[in-house]
């Protein structure tokens, strides 16, 4: 029998605007953020950006169990396409799989970025991206020694964003996709129509909904991506133009097992509880809508 959506959907701390891209506004700490995921029900969380939480796996494990919760995975930022960070970069990546793996996580999401402190989008050659695609392998191996699992994540910012970029990475590697319903559907992807072709290849999926007139001034450059973020980007789901309930179906009936997890991104601006309380408004509202189709299933 299928379980709930519901009991297959975790938290994340980008939607109390816990976020590892640089300059990312006012952090929450652990404490609030995880006391108030348990509140909500929630039984797993991601990661969040590396320092959020413990670096020791035991300690963090220790720390989600004060509040209820697992630890399901997390997002982290990488740089594959340079040749000379590669060892360095690898090495990284080992020790936050190892953080994670003693934590009981099981996915490690990774997200290509040109530099930890500056994700800009310059064009690679042929060799970085080769380069890129054998990172990814070495992460694919790099995660199952250690009994967890990988998967890319195409995100706005990243150097895999657009359609183009996110389909040569299926093909050129073995590597599973986070199916972001909001990045992808920002870099001009189909989330539908990627279930159609490469539902096999999905192993994960990030559930956000997107407002669209927000979207068009964050493609137009009129506003930068936190900007976006803080003018309601993502909003509760079901109150954007990507067509949710579509895609869950179409998921559910390929892949019933996957694990979901619910991101409103946010970006706060200093310490206003009048603001947690919005995100928090925003997350009830969103749970609603899973519930909601849990219930016609």
């Amino acid at each position: 029998m299928r379980r709930p959506l519901r009991e297959r959907l975790a938290a994340a701390p980008i939607t109390w605007g816990v976020c590892e891209v640089p300059g990312w506004g006012y952090q929450l700490t652990p404490d609030e953020v995880l006391s108030d995921m348990a509140a909500l029900g929630f039984t797993h969380t991601e990661f969040g950006s590396v320092g959020f939480l413990p670096a020791d796996g035991r300690e963090l494990r220790a720390v989600l169990a004060r509040h209820g919760l697992s630890l399901l995975g997390g997002f982290v930022a990488v740089v594959l396409h340079d040749r000379d960070r590669f060892e360095a970069e690898m090495a990284r990546v080992a020790a936050v799989v190892d953080q994670m793996a003693s934590a009981g996580g099981t996915w490690f999401v990774s997200c290509p970025v040109y530099d930890h402190d500056d994700w800009q989008r310059p064009e690679l050659d042929n060799s970085q991206w080769n380069h890129m695609f054998r990172g990814f392998a070495e992460i694919d191996g790099i995660t199952a020694g250690s009994g967890m699992k990988h998967a890319f994540h195409p995100h706005v910012g990243s150097l895999v964003q657009d359609d183009v970029e996110t389909r040569a990475v299926l093909e050129h590697t073995g590597t599973q996709l986070v199916l972001d319903t909001a990045h992808l559907t920002l870099g001009g992807s189909d989330p539908a129509a990627l279930v159609a072709s490469h539902a096999d290849r999905i192993g994960l999926v990030h559930l956000k909904d997107v407002d669209p007139d927000v979207a068009v001034r964050l493609r137009s450059g009129e506003v930068t991506l936190m900007q976006a973020v803080q003018q309601g980007l993502f909003p509760p789901l079901g109150d954007g133009s990507v067509p949710l309930a579509e895609i869950i179906s179409a998921l559910e009936h390929a892949r019933p097992e996957l694990w979901y997890v619910l991101e409103q991104d946010a970006a706060l601006s200093g310490p206003d509880a009048a603001d947690v309380e919005r995100l928090r408004r925003g997350v009830v509202k969103s749970l609603s809508f899973v519930q909601e189709f849990d219930a016609v299933r």
